[in-house]
């Protein structure tokens, strides 16, 4: 029988399934298109639906598993009652062994000791003096001899037999304890499994609801709180605003904000900050393009034209990559020839060789003709120290902060993981004022439209209507009027609506008030859970599901721009 080592590559099998996580779908639903017509309610159907469609590919692969498991389980169960079947029989024929070789022993016992006897009373040589006849008494000898080798070849046997017999029924024991520990550890792995599976088509309903209670105005602020449109640091480092620290006084307590680690980034490949941070602390270029590229820079004739949206055909080192205007000339000398490096491999493969126009905005890469026309000397030094040199094999894309984590490279900080996040991240060294910021204004810069706010705390009230309008969605209701309750005097991206009043979203939810709050961050770099401590006791709510919630409900253009965030409390 080969069923043991069947089952048990079964289970290993089973041991190595990757267990789903719904969140990484909600966080992929709340993602919005990038396109210019952000109130377009079926890209974002579309979206939420492909986000459904990749769970369900997602859910079945594990209810397959859970069907296996579930056969392997009765077939264990099958086998377990054979084997007791066969244990039991070969007990039963060990005892009838153990019987017979008894009898058999007990004759040739007494076949022996009457030998014994007869040959000690009537020796051999007694015998042959006697007046028996020699010939007969040779004759006897010989037939006791023959019974005696035979009752010894009766006992060999019967003993093996026994043996047999035993060794048989261990293999049977050991078979069946194997078995039951395999039905065991299978049993336990299938109730992982069929919650996990349970938890998922839970989540797909769910999901099922936010796309048919989604409207064209949730929508539309979702993508204006998104923080998916990616900038630079551009020619001018960024203005810090004192009022988004977590340090600023809001007046009142408690006070409840939401901070993102990093905003308006792709997070993808370098950061402009880190690479500062990088270069203060010692770095080359080469060392900074190898911690986010993986690569070393490469030499290549980069003589020629590129045509540039606006301004036609010009030289593709000595004008047009003296014009980008993505870093302050002030930022250290390495950080500038890293992205002297970055500009031109993104220009070179992506436009120049293809024969395509590029443009000028952070759509491509911002070009400056007033600074090609008069670049800064150290600009000027940057790409003219690097001419020619290129990063082969990936798009180098670069934005301003990354919060300390980038999906291509991983934690950006001096220990190279999430260990020393936040104090020794790069782009902390580097002072980024977008690293934990908190956001209230309308748009990315501070003199932006800002509601009436001057800062991004909310009060007790307000908080647990956030925590509320959670609820509502979570518990299916109409969600379509979960808006801020300013949208009509402060739209957001074009949006109005019928928002709940604080006291009808808080009849609905139950949350009346909040006094503590943490979270819980995943080593993917993003806000995994956040935990609250409110009036009905504690609530744990996925890091996706709070930011949706969050930029659904909060007032003025207070938002969470980041899926890598932090909630802090005064």
């Amino acid at each position: 029988m080969r069923i043991l080592p069947y089952l048990f590559i079964s289970l290993l099998v089973y041991l190595f399934i990757g267990l789903f996580a719904p969140g990484a779908y909600a966080e992929d639903c709340v993602v919005p298109s990038s396109g210019d017509n952000l109130l377009a309610l079926s890209e974002k159907i579309a979206k939420c639906q492909d986000a459904w469609n990749q769970m369900e590919a997602a859910i079945k692969p594990h209810a397959d598993a859970l069907k296996k498991m579930e056969a392997d389980i009765a077939a264990f169960q099958a086998r377990i009652k054979v084997v007791e079947g066969e244990v039991a029989k070969k007990a039963v024929a060990i005892a009838a062994g153990e019987k017979e070789l008894a009898g058999f022993l007990g004759l040739a016992a007494r076949r022996i000791r009457e030998f014994y006897i007869r040959n000690t009373i009537n020796t051999p040589f007694t015998a042959f003096l006697s007046s028996t006849n020699v010939g007969s008494l040779l004759r006897v000898m010989a037939y006791q001899q023959a019974a005696v080798n035979e009752d010894k070849k009766s006992i060999t046997q019967t003993a093996l037999s026994v043996k047999d017999l035993e060794d048989r029924k261990k293999a049977f024991e050991s078979e069946r304890a194997s078995l039951a520990y395999l039905k065991e550890e299978t049993d336990r792995r299938a109730v992982s499994v069929r919650k996990l599976v349970g938890e998922a088509s839970a989540y797909q309903s769910k999901l099922t609801g936010i796309i048919a209670s989604l409207t064209a105005q949730q929508q539309a602020i979702l993508n204006a709180r998104s923080g998916t449109f990616t900038t630079s640091v551009g020619d001018v480092p960024l203005a810090d605003d004192p009022n988004a620290s977590p340090n600023f006084n809001p007046g009142f307590s408690p006070a409840f904000a939401g901070f993102s680690f990093g905003a308006y980034t792709h997070r993808k490949g370098m950061s402009q900050y880190g690479a500062k941070g990088r270069a203060e602390r010692g770095q080359s270029y080469r060392d900074i393009l190898r911690a986010y590229y993986g690569r070393e820079p490469v030499g290549k004739d980069t003589g020629g034209d590129i045509s540039v949206s606006g301004y036609g055909s010009m030289n593709f080192e000595d004008k047009y990559l003296l014009g980008i205007a993505e870093m302050p000339s002030s930022f250290p000398k390495e950080a500038l020839k890293a992205q002297a490096i970055a500009a031109r491999s993104y220009a070179y493969f992506l436009y120049k060789t293809q024969g395509r126009t590029i443009c000028t905005t952070e759509s491509c890469q911002v070009y400056s003709g007033s600074k090609a026309n008069s670049p800064p000397g150290e600009w000027r030094s940057a790409v003219e120290e690097t001419r020619g040199q290129v990063i082969e094999g990936v798009t180098t894309f670069y934005s301003s902060t990354t919060g300390g984590y980038s999906t291509t490279t991983g934690w950006d900080t001096i220990c190279g993981n999430q260990g020393c996040w936040t104090g020794d991240a790069y782009e902390k060294i580097a002072s980024s004022p977008w690293f934990y910021k908190g956001w209230y204004t309308a748009d990315y810069y501070n003199s932006s439209a800002k509601c009436g706010r001057s800062h991004p705390w909310l009060s007790s009230e307000e908080f647990a209507d956030i925590v509320n309008a959670w609820q509502v969605r979570r518990d299916g209701e109409d969600a379509s009027r979960i808006l801020p309750v300013t949208i009509n005097s402060c739209p957001i991206n074009g949006a109005t609506g019928n928002p709940y009043s604080l006291s009808e979203l808080r009849d609905r939810g139950g949350f009346t008030s909040v006094s503590g709050v943490s979270v819980t961050y995943n080593s993917g770099g993003y806000t995994d859970t956040v935990i609250l401590q409110t009036n009905k006791g504690e609530v744990r709510i996925a890091g996706s599901e709070f930011k949706e919630a969050f930029n659904l409900r909060a007032p003025g253009y207070i938002s969470i721009r980041s899926s890598l965030y932090n909630i802090e409390k005064k």
